[in-house]
């Protein structure tokens, strides 16, 4: 009989919702912390800017029981995947495992002797303690902002001007008649200065300080889902490991790989102007591909044409007399600037002591199957999995999770085993495909479908792959399929 657990679930958006359901139907106790006033991590409304909306397509951004409603576009926007997220939750009376408004204020071992970990947490200006005999940390890669300051910004907000980051911008008034400098290069910047261009902005000025390649909705008139979120594909990427007849054919088929890259470097050339714009990025995409490489915004290059939007390739240095002065000299007008300059990956209230045993000191994270860490027990991630089909992959993790806690995978790694294989892959990072480093080393893409053969397997699961060798090979994830994979994994309860 496996020991029903108390455990606490960090986190109310795509992650937290996912793990939550894992470990409840399995039989444990659930206790959710959400630090907002509702569900839904970065889709909660107060976090998000206007117009945003999913980089993946709805049936990749989705549940394996529950598809987005048909009357969403391909691409839903930010109100609809909260309302979507609300309805998984409602699904699976969820709401009443969660206590909203309650931060996590710290984590640590135990101190009774027990296994487990002890969280201090804060709700309503009380703080207490409370055991649990596992943890998941479901805050993901997109929890705490990452703060930038220049010199010269005291007196630029002191003379009215304003700085904010990316998530802040949640209302279009805020740039009407005014001059907007928006600085990154990630989708969410480009968001904004195309959402600021259509709503009044005097003038707008996109800062970024390197190219990278931007993949349009469609590529050729073709969704890109049907040309990049295949096997097929993901095979033509250098993995992993592999065993030796692999990697000969491999190398055989090597120039068909460089020609299939560069004709798709090509295509998005001509289609983007990228040459027009100094925009070609100095590196293959092939060796490019990762969670960092940003979907176009509708409307960018086009802002690009009219003149709407500027793009100038540099980085702030500093701010003055209502400018912003870049380091290659430009002086650019600014009345708002906003910083698009990403989320800090972390896990700000585990001890110290215990953080150094997670990150490495250049940043990668040593966890096994992007999951858990052999010197860190009771504990494990989901949502850290970063990838382009997002809220599949925290499902997957989730479902796996619960099974490493509970003693319970067909293939139940050794400390050793994946000490070993945190090593391994930290080598195969770093030396064979640095594009991998990025989000602290936990991206799964460009490699969904190997990473999810690796957690069935591991799940025991007695079907991995659809029927039809052909869709199998040339098609997206199917989350219904995936589904049923999960299905005919060992099914127990707790209790």
């Amino acid at each position: 009989m496996t020991k029903r657990k108390n455990v606490a679930v960090i986190g109310g958006g795509v992650s937290g919702l996912a793990a939550a359901k894992a470990f409840d139907e399995r039989g444990h106790r659930v206790f959710g912390f959400e630090r907002s006033h509702d569900f839904g991590g970065v889709w909660e409304l107060s976090r998000s800017y206007p117009d945003v909306q999913t980089q993946s397509p709805k049936d990749l951004y989705r549940y394996t029981d529950l598809a987005m409603p048909g009357d969403y576009p391909e691409w839903p926007k930010g109100p609809q995947v909260h309302a979507y997220l609300h309805a998984y939750a409602a699904k699976h009376k969820l709401a009443r495992l969660f206590q909203l408004n309650t931060n996590v204020v710290s984590m640590d071992r135990r101190q009774d002797g027990l296994p487990g970990w002890t969280l201090e947490l804060e709700a309503a200006g009380k703080t207490w303690t409370q055991d649990f005999d596992f943890v998941a940390v479901c805050t993901g890669q997109f929890s705490d902002k990452n703060i930038l300051t220049h010199p010269g910004q005291d007196a630029f907000t002191a003379a009215g001007g304003k700085v904010m980051h990316s998530s802040e911008y949640t209302d279009p008034a805020l740039v009407r008649d005014k001059n907007i400098v928006v600085l990154g290069g990630s989708k969410s910047a480009t968001d904004i200065v195309v959402n600021a261009a259509r709503n009044g902005a005097k003038s707008v000025t996109l800062v970024y300080r390197e190219p990278v390649w931007r993949v349009p909705y469609y590529v050729g008139g073709i969704n890109f889902k049907r040309l990049l979120y295949m096997r097929a594909q993901e095979q033509q990427f250098n993995g992993w490991g592999g065993t030796p007849l692999g990697k000969a054919m491999f190398t055989a088929f090597k120039p068909l790989i460089w020609a299939n890259f560069r004709g798709l470097e090509t295509l998005l050339k001509l289609q983007l102007k990228l040459k027009k714009w100094d925009m070609v990025p100095d590196v293959p995409i092939e060796k490019d591909a990762s969670c960092s490489l940003p979907i176009v915004t509708p409307g960018l290059f086009e802002g690009f044409e009219d003149g709407s939007i500027k793009p100038i390739r540099g980085t702030y240095d500093r701010y003055e007399n209502g400018e912003v002065v870049l380091t290659n000299g430009d002086r650019v007008p600014c009345d708002v600037s906003i910083l698009a300059v990403g989320w800090k990956l972390g896990v700000p209230y585990l001890a110290q002591e215990f953080q150094d045993k997670l990150i490495e000191p250049d940043g990668q994270y040593r966890v096994y199957r992007l999951a858990v860490n052999p010197d860190l027990p009771d504990m494990g991630f989901v949502g850290f999995n970063s990838s382009f089909c997002t809220i599949l992959s925290a499902e997957m993790i989730a479902n796996w999770l619960v099974r490493y806690a509970d003693g319970k995978l067909a293939k139940q790694p050794s400390a050793e085993e994946m000490k070993k294989n945190i090593d391994d892959m930290l080598v195969w990072r770093r030396t064979e495909r640095p594009a991998a480093k990025v989000y602290g080393g936990l991206c799964s893409a460009p490699f969904h479908f190997r990473h999810f053969d690796e957690l069935l397997s591991d799940m025991g699961a007695a079907k991995v792959k659809r029927s039809n060798p052909i869709a199998e090979q040339f098609s997206y994830p199917d989350a219904d399929a995936y589904g049923t994979f999960l299905a005919s994994a060992p099914q127990y309860s707790a209790g």
